[in-house]
């Protein structure tokens, strides 16, 4: 069964994701940072392998957040043209729920904090 919800709570929900994926970016740049300064501290292969390993992830997360970006900007041009098309009730329509993106949005969320949560682990021993 679809499921429905009104055009302004859903426009709250990608305001929100927005926000919140932006966020994520500005601290995977903190967590670069301080991945670059452990790698120059530490040269030991062992250190150096978990950095490429977190180097790695980084960019991995670094493209989910575009790709989710990209969604929910795309679900937000979708309602903005509902809203154009027929501007009448528009307080009131109900449109077809985001699920999609609610989905990919919370996966994402889900794998990035078990990322930063190994970062800690991590950093606390060689910083």
């Amino acid at each position: 069964m679809e499921t429905k919800a009104h055009i302004y709570e859903q426009h709250a929900e990608n305001t929100e994701w927005v926000n919140r994926l932006n966020f994520y970016k500005d601290e995977l740049k903190i967590m670069t940072g301080r991945l670059e300064e452990i790698a120059t501290k530490n040269s030991a292969k062992d250190v150096l392998a978990q950095v490429e390993h977190f180097q790695n992830q980084f960019i991995v997360q670094r493209n989910n957040i575009d790709e989710a970006m990209h969604a929910v900007n795309s679900h937000e041009e979708t309602l903005h043209m509902e809203i154009k098309t027929n501007p009448v009730a528009v307080d009131h329509r109900l449109v077809t729920y985001h699920a999609e993106e609610k989905e990919m949005i919370g996966s994402f969320e889900k794998v990035f904090n078990a990322l930063r949560n190994e970062f800690i682990e991590f950093s606390s021993k060689w910083l």
